[in-house]
């Protein structure tokens, strides 16, 4: 493939979930290696790159509404290219240059690495070039990635999911579940670490069943374990599991590994177990809050957050009741609450029952207005606790009217504070390291306007104020082993 012209921008805009905005930093890196450099926001791009969800509500039509919109604009510059990447290109493949036909790409969730290839075809041919495969071509880890932050990395740990989830498309988008092999999973934390990067949130769609494909049950804790000697991560997190495979390993990993952090982001999805068998979530309440327990009683600290879907099909006020129940004992640090809608192409889309939207709307206000009291009295029990924070970048709207800061503690809460002190080292920036007292606890946040107890200066921070973001070259496949990858991990080094 030729290269393009030195100089071409692209912007790329990410809808829906952890999985997409990684993936969009994997399509960063990319674009940069062929050539492109990130478009300034006051540039018109020469490459606008949408990667989609079909998760979301509206999906398509905010895509196709979003695409309608920038038609003047290519118009007006026939060079620019459009390209359509994600769950819902692999879901409406050619739908999508029929019903735009001044998109120039199409590629799926199997063929990230294809983009670049794809553009140049286009340009060559002038005329839209639509690319799905039907399984994974190239694992995603193998693509160099342009990192979104200084201080805080995903690393993804399998791709695809093995579950049947009646509500849920994912399967049959990204495919069956495949495994990363742990070395090589290492060796891309070990990448991060020495970019300067503090955090990692290994990611999958079930990470908990992470292993299964080579065998090994408990191949998820071992390796929680194993990003414990990472020299340097100071914090671990993950990001989902599921409740069906939770285990007692994982458990004790979590509160065995000091850089482990003490959060635990488990869907619940419905409290009733008559739900639960029709979504085909093979759990019941009663086994998730026996998880719950295990949890606190090893890390009493720990802060679980959940997903919540209202209003599925056939729910009932008592299906409904049950999920309250739940939610009052669980008593969630945060939850992100849905409102089911059709997910054509899922069996719950076509199940009997479908509730009326009026219904689901009630519903789903009385389970904000507990979940937001209960937030709110468990986050006023954390006043007065002292917190170590990760500062970071634009989490917190009333930051520039208050002149306070945004970060993040180790149990993932979000706390707005004062920077100020003596402690102060010259200035704090995102990707610092500051510890401070929480002085007020409300329902989605925390607030400590006290002064700064001690503030830690860190590379992280360094790149942040000098514009650096992390770019980590791709890690090839490797064995199936724990600890030190036998051949060192290599960088991109910092990029401006």
């Amino acid at each position: 493939m030729s290269a393009p012209e030195v100089g071409k921008t692209y912007q790329i805009r990410t809808f829906g979930c952890q999985m997409n905005v990684h993936d969009s930093e994997r399509l960063a890196g990319q674009l940069e290696e062929a050539g492109y450099r990130p478009a300034d926001g006051a540039d018109h791009p020469d490459l606008v790159v949408f990667n989609t969800c079909a998760v979301r509500e509206n999906a398509d039509n905010k895509l196709y509404g979003t695409l309608g919109h920038l038609r003047p604009a290519k118009d007006a510059n026939p060079g620019m290219q459009i390209a359509v990447g994600g769950c819902l290109a692999q879901k409406d493949r050619g739908e999508i240059v029929k019903r735009a036909p001044w998109v120039d790409v199409v590629f799926g969730t199997h063929n990230l690495g294809a983009l670049p290839v794809l553009l140049e075809r286009a340009r060559h041919n002038a005329e839209a070039e639509v690319e799905i495969l039907e399984s994974l071509e190239t694992f995603p880890s193998t693509l160099p990635a342009r990192r979104d932050s200084a201080y805080s990395g995903w690393v993804s740990i399998s791709v695809g999911c093995n579950n049947t989830c009646t509500f849920c498309i994912v399967p049959s988008l990204r495919g069956k579940e495949r495994d990363r092999r742990p070395g090589e999973i290492l060796s891309e934390v070990e990448a991060l670490v020495a970019e300067g990067v503090l955090e990692v949130t290994l990611l999958g769609q079930n990470v908990n069943s992470y292993g299964v494909e080579f065998g090994d049950r408990q191949a998820f804790s071992k390796l929680l374990r194993a990003c414990g000697s990472v020299d340097g991560l100071e914090r671990v997190r993950f990001t989902s599991p599921h409740p069906a495979a939770f285990t007692d390993d994982v458990i004790e990993a979590m509160a065995e590994t000091p850089n482990v952090c003490h959060q635990l982001h488990m869907p619940l999805q419905s409290g009733s177990d008559r739900v639960l068998k029709e979504m085909r979530r093979s759990y019941r309440s009663s086994r998730y809050l026996s998880i719950l327990d295990k949890v606190r009683a090893a890390m009493p600290d720990a802060a679980i957050t959940t997903d919540i879907i209202v209003g599925f099909p056939g729910e009932t006020e008592e299906d409904f009741q049950a999920t309250l129940d739940v939610v009052r004992k669980a008593r969630f640090s945060s939850a992100f609450t849905f409102q089911y809608s059709k997910r054509p192409g899922t069996p719950a889309a076509d199940m009997p029952g479908q509730l009326p939207k009026q219904v689901v709307q009630e519903r789903y206000d009385r389970l904000v207005e507990l979940q937001n009291e209960i937030a709110w009295q468990e986050n006023k029990k954390l006043v007065g606790r002292k917190v170590e924070l990760l500062v970071a970048t634009g989490e917190g709207r009333k930051d520039a009217e208050t002149h306070r800061m945004s970060g993040r503690a180790r149990d993932g809460r979000l706390v707005h504070f004062s920077p100020a002190g003596a402690a102060v080292d010259r200035e704090i920036r995102p990707g610092d390291i500051v510890e401070t007292v929480i002085t007020y606890g409300a329902p989605h946040h925390l607030v400590a306007d006290g002064e700064v107890l001690s503030h830690r200066r860190t590379r992280a921070g360094d790149n942040v104020e000098a514009g650096r973001r992390p770019k980590t070259d791709g890690v090839s496949l490797g064995l199936p082993s724990f600890g030190a990858p036998a051949v060192p991990a290599t960088t991109g080094g910092c990029g401006a």
